[in-house]
């Protein structure tokens, strides 16, 4: 997949699995037209009867996600408009919810705020050890509030909540393997490859029907996340414009 200025989204399948690989320049952050994007290929894909599995991945060899594009938050200026950026990540957290295949994301380097959402919502997930996680919200005057259930979920909420209490703190990929974020940690990625290939080799040879009872049983619980996480979003939205957070963004723009 050739590397664009503006990003991209694009799917590549190969013998039963999708996979589907993100770009942007920014860190690989996630504008709005990307998680669009990227929200509709997993739907598309996970509805495909001859896909087997869906793997999500980012270009490159440093950032995984660096998270929603910043430029665009700051350009937010109504409750509407806030409610809507904040709300891409949501899609993309749904989507992978209600696919109806299973998700392995690989986890190739930093993952922040909503990177961290999209590595928590996967269903399995292997990372190399340059893998550090941060939810950096607080820092400009919001919260991982969208992501949040699918962290909490994932890692515990005592662990959640001390993310989401030390922004400007790194938590290393041992750390986040610990919590059950990262199933896998690998030296490099080479070998982080090769493990992702042999695992969703295995996969594929299990019966498709027992995979999805088996999704459907590991989602149990989370059925109200269609308008839990607009809430979320609409939290952050009205957040975003307060004089709190316009001079906390500001003074992030400053550094």
């Amino acid at each position: 997949m050739e590397k664009q200025s503006n990003g991209y989204v694009g799917t590549h399948i190969q013998n039963g699995i999708a996979t589907i690989e993100f770009y942007h320049p920014a860190g690989n952050s996630l504008p709005a037209d990307l998680l669009t994007t990227l929200t509709s290929e997993i739907l598309i894909n996970g509805k495909d009867p001859a896909i087997g599995l869906i793997v999500i991945r980012s270009a490159g060899d440093r950032a995984f996600c660096a998270g929603a594009s910043f430029e665009e938050l700051m350009a937010v200026n109504t409750p509407q408009n806030g409610m809507k950026f904040f709300s891409g990540f949501a899609g993309v957290i749904n989507a992978i919810r209600t696919c109806g295949k299973l998700v392995v994301a690989r986890i190739q380097g930093k993952a922040v705020g909503g990177g961290v959402g999209i590595a928590a919502a996967a269903d399995i997930c292997f990372a190399t050890k340059h893998a550090s996680v941060r939810l950096s919200e607080l820092a400009v005057g919001i919260g991982p509030f969208v992501i949040g259930p699918a962290v909490s979920r994932k890692i515990g909420l005592s662990a959640y909540s001390y993310m989401s209490l030390t922004p400007d703190e790194w938590q290393s990929p041992q750390w986040a393997m610990e919590r059950g974020l990262y199933h896998a940690v690998l030296d490099d990625i080479t070998e982080l490859d090769n493990h992702l290939n042999t695992f969703t080799q295995n996969l594929l040879t299990y019966n498709p029907q027992a995979l999805l009872e088996m999704k459907n049983i590991f989602w149990e619980g989370t059925e109200n996340w269609d308008t839990l996480l607009l809430e979320r979003a609409e939290i952050s939205g009205n957040l975003v414009l307060s004089d709190f957070t316009r001079n906390a963004i500001d003074q992030f723009k400053k550094k």
